[in-house]
């Protein structure tokens, strides 16, 4: 009998889940910085062989909304309590285990199986760190499987894709056995971009502006792009394009490298700035973007 599923990972921002998910999946499907809300979709990953399909989510990290935009991120995460299969909830050695307990104690009552991964174990100094690390989750989510792990040396990443397997259920397929993700090609270019601003600036910056594909004219062997990045304010344009236009001319070269490398072709790439005021809190320019269904 075949198995399928849907494997939804969630937690707090800056824990690793983008890291994790991008190893369970085998393919770099999240954007990963060392910056906080770093995801703001729900991404899915999927991964086929002959026996399973797993569709793997990434979601993002859970926080108290500030903006619509922010209230939009917690819808994504919430709802991925809902439709899973299997709950991977991850954490690490440094937040607290009690951070945002209204989203602990509704992982509490889900009837699912969740697995609890305690990531960025390389970080603590000996095993009786890690003991208290676990025993204080433990109470949390007794019901939980505990995965000591670090997504980023691939510790344990194995040894928890084999419980995901196994916990399963008997399914078709949802989704074509070639696929990779359910999102379009536009949307991966969009966050490519994005990371490299996350990257390349600092503050608010990051935060204040989206990145969208207005063109994309695609041949056999190369792609014609154009992105549009809206920020919130002038001040904000000034700073992304930076003078003579050198900070954006950055963020456009390293950002064609990647999107070379991830179509496997040659690209040719446009890239613009326009402000569109308080954008984060608009619906209809969140819905606009995609955040709002």
């Amino acid at each position: 009998m075949h198995k399928a599923g849907f494997v939804n990972i969630v937690g707090n921002p800056n824990v690793g889940k983008s890291t994790l998910m991008n190893e369970l999946v085998g393919e770099r499907i999240s954007i990963i910085t060392s910056k906080a809300q770093t995801t703001r979709h729900r991404i899915m990953g999927i991964v086929n062989t002959d026996d399973y399909q797993i569709v793997f989510s990434d979601t993002p990290g859970v926080l108290k909304p500030k903006y619509k935009l922010q209230e939009s991120m917690l819808e994504f995460s919430k709802g991925a309590l809902t439709d899973a299969d299997i709950i991977v909830y991850v954490t690490d050695v440094v937040e607290s285990p009690d951070k945002n307990r209204d989203f602990i104690d509704s992982v509490v009552k889900t009837d699912v199986p969740v697995l609890l991964v305690i990531n960025k174990i390389d970080l603590l100094k000996g095993q009786d760190d890690l003991v208290t690390v676990v025993d204080k989750w433990h109470e949390l989510l007794p019901k939980a499987e505990i995965y000591p792990t670090s997504a980023k040396e691939h510790f344990n990443v194995d040894m928890l894709m084999k419980r995901i397997v196994s916990l399963l259920p008997d399914s078709p397929p949802f989704f074509g056995k070639d696929a990779l993700t359910d999102k379009p090609a536009r949307f991966f270019v969009t966050e490519i971009v994005r990371e490299k601003i996350l990257l390349d600036y600092d503050q608010e910056i990051p935060y204040a502006v989206q990145a969208v594909v207005e063109k994309f004219d695609e041949t056999d062997t190369s792609i014609h792009i154009m992105v549009v990045i809206y920020a919130e304010r002038d001040s904000q344009k000034a700073i992304l394009i930076g003078k003579g236009g050198t900070k954006l001319k950055r963020v456009g070269i390293e950002a064609r490298k990647d999107i070379e490398t991830f179509f496997q072709k040659r690209v040719y790439l446009e890239m613009f700035v326009k402000v569109e005021k308080d954008w984060r809190n608009r619906e209809n320019i969140l819905r606009s973007f995609g955040y709002i269904e």
